[in-house]
């Protein structure tokens, strides 16, 4: 801290108001103890993580002693690791981090070593290297500063004012491509440490007490959110482990019922007409006593026969006629395959219209048409895409879709049809590198605008906040 040399010290008791504004704590009281060398700050859940070039450390922090309903996640770069000697004469390893101090409107950076101060009086301890010449102590007072309040934790606007801290992340995802490179690019630009996960070489502990995830023969830290990039072959197992992330409380932009729903066809289209939205009109039945009332149900030929695990365009089936209709169902019935049929819009020639939704926005919208002489769309079958205006009934089609699911993204497949938007599919796992490339567009970075919000430093409380509390 820097004053003019005709501005007098700053008078500090032993016990102080503070804030540390880098690490989102806007109050708290400290013990100004110029016995000690060090500043400490009381932390739990201490673990280093990030790249041995720039080490971080995240932690969290109850500001208010004797208040553990309270709860400030933080993060912060890892300045040292040091060797500190505490008045009982115990020696211990601390992270050492750096923080910006606030007190009586000054500000100045120290250091603070991060230690579990449970049982204290206070969970903030001011030492001499922290205080320097400008600052002078009287021993027998307190509170010398203003006052500050524990109120400010109940403020509705403290998570938009809560500082972005690095995150740890984990992409679930057995591929090498490009959504996977561009989801990790992006999120190690920001900061963050992202980390892509094998999804079928974790297994889980179940179990009341201490559930976990293991991958490799070691436990799995603590991730801040997970991206699930889960391939359709492996849904079931993909999400069990998502389920067993949910438990440990992990933010996951999309819940595994919603993945689980969205890859069952049928269940789909199901939800799609209980939340009253547009889609081919959709058949199904188990008996081949019933196909010629399929067929009739859709409005008989043409029409579409799909495989219910159909991706990518795969399992999908044009037929023409009646006949054919009746010799691909009796086909997929031989096969002992699950299937629907449906209404073949004949007026989207070809054409659909992929929306990007994120966060409960539509950020990307491309017109994908197929191959010369295929009625099917998808980019990974040879069709093209452009950047395309979307009407506000589509947006808004779009958006309800992946609300229907619990989706916090999904790439929303539609057609235009004379009666408007028709959905034909809510992918849980939308690839980025068509869209973005089609749009010129970066769209991840739209993925961790929501992340870091959902999962800024705001405070998890259970009860009501008052400053005199511990």
């Amino acid at each position: 801290m820097s004053q003019s040399a005709n501005s007098s010290p700053l008078k500090l008791g032993w016990e102080e108001w503070i804030s540390l504004p880098d690490l989102g704590l806007p109050a708290m009281r400290a013990k100004v103890d110029t016995g000690a060398r060090t500043s400490s700050l009381h932390a739990t859940d201490i673990e280093p993580f990030g790249s041995a070039r720039k080490p971080r450390v995240r932690f969290t922090v109850h500001p208010i002693p004797g208040n553990d309903d309270l709860v400030i996640p933080c993060s912060a770069e890892i300045k040292d690791r040091r060797e500190i000697t505490s008045s009982n004469g115990e020696s211990e390893m601390r992270f050492v981090i750096e923080s910006l101090l606030s007190i009586g409107g000054k500000s100045w950076p120290v250091e603070l070593t991060l230690t579990d101060r449970r049982g204290m009086a206070l969970h903030m301890l001011l030492g001499r290297q922290a205080l320097g010449e400008d600052v002078a102590v009287v021993p027998a007072e307190r509170f010398c500063q203003p006052e500050l309040d524990y109120s400010v934790y109940s403020s509705p606007h403290i998570r938009k004012a809560a500082p972005k801290r690095a995150l740890r992340i984990a992409v679930l995802s057995r591929e090498d491509n490009y959504s996977t490179r561009r989801l990790v690019d992006e999120g190690e630009s920001r900061g963050h440490t992202v980390e892509v996960i094998d999804t079928t070489r974790c297994y889980m502990s179940i179990n009341t007490l201490a559930p976990d995830i293991y991958y490799d023969g070691k436990r799995l830290p603590r991730y801040d959110a997970v991206i699930p990039r889960i391939g359709a072959s492996i849904t079931p197992y993909g999400t069990a482990l998502l389920r067993q992330f949910e438990t440990l409380g992990t933010y996951c932009v999309n819940g595994s019922s919603g993945i689980s729903a969205s890859r069952d066809k049928l269940h789909a289209h199901q939800i799609l007409a209980q939340h009253k939205i547009g889609m081919p009109t959709t058949a199904f039945a188990a008996s081949p006593k019933d196909t010629a009332n399929l067929i009739d149900i859709v409005g008989g030929a043409p029409m579409i026969v799909k495989l219910l695990e159909s991706t990518q365009g795969k399992g999908v089936v044009l037929a023409e006629t009646r006949k054919a209709a009746e010799s691909v169902i009796t086909a997929f019935r031989g096969l002992k395959a699950n299937f629907l049929v449906q209404h073949f819009v004949k007026e989207a020639a070809g054409e659909d219209i992929r929306c990007m939704v994120i966060g409960g926005k539509v950020v990307g919208a491309i017109k994908r048409t197929g191959a010369d002489g295929d009625f099917r769309s998808n980019l990974h079958l040879g069709g093209s895409a452009k950047r395309v205006k979307i009407t506000k009934e589509e947006r808004d089609t779009a958006i309800r879709a992946t609300r229907a699911f619990g989706l916090h993204m999904a790439g929303v497949d539609m057609l235009r049809s004379e009666s408007g938007p028709k959905v034909l599919e809510v992918n849980s796992s939308p690839g980025f590198e068509g869209i973005e490339k089609a749009m010129g567009k970066n769209l991840v970075s739209a993925l961790y605008d929501q992340i870091e919000t959902r999962i800024r430093p705001a405070p998890v409380r259970k009860t009501k906040l008052t400053r005199t509390e511990g």
